[in-house]
């Protein structure tokens, strides 16, 4: 088998375009929830701590010099991350909750009584046969 088709046989296998998929969808959640962090959740944090934005807080570790741009240690880009961590990953907590939750549910649900055998089935024509002839017999 040459090289090119073992790469197609692994390319086109449902797991790994399964991951890709997950992969894409996965970078664009976290743009909504960088950006639920950023723009709807940081500015009532900062205001509640002073009107402070974690995203510029800094410490200078040395001054611009000429054409240099200044050193600085930004622990509130850090700050700013875990947060952006910390809702990410509550959210996926919820939804595979929710997905637990359905699947949970489904396991619970009575399934349809298996359909009887043949054996079942031959008896319960003798005996309505035996109920049938004691009938008339009687």
């Amino acid at each position: 088998m040459s090289l090119l088709n073992e790469f197609k046989a692994f390319a086109v296998r449902g797991n790994v375009v399964d991951m890709a998929v997950g992969i894409i969808i996965g970078a664009a959640f976290g743009k909504i929830v960088s950006s639920f962090v950023g723009d709807v959740i940081t500015p009532p944090l900062g205001l509640l701590i002073g009107g402070v934005d974690f995203s510029e807080l800094a410490i200078v570790l040395r001054e611009p010099v000429g054409d240099a741009p200044a050193v600085t240690l930004g622990y509130g880009k850090f700050i700013q991350t875990v947060i952006d961590f910390t809702i990410m990953a509550f959210a996926i907590f919820l939804g595979v909750k929710a997905i637990n939750h359905l699947k949970r549910k489904e396991a619970e649900a009575p399934s349809a009584p298996p359909a009887p055998s043949k054996e079942e089935l031959l008896l319960t024509e003798i005996r309505d046969l035996l109920k049938e002839q004691n009938g008339r017999q009687g």
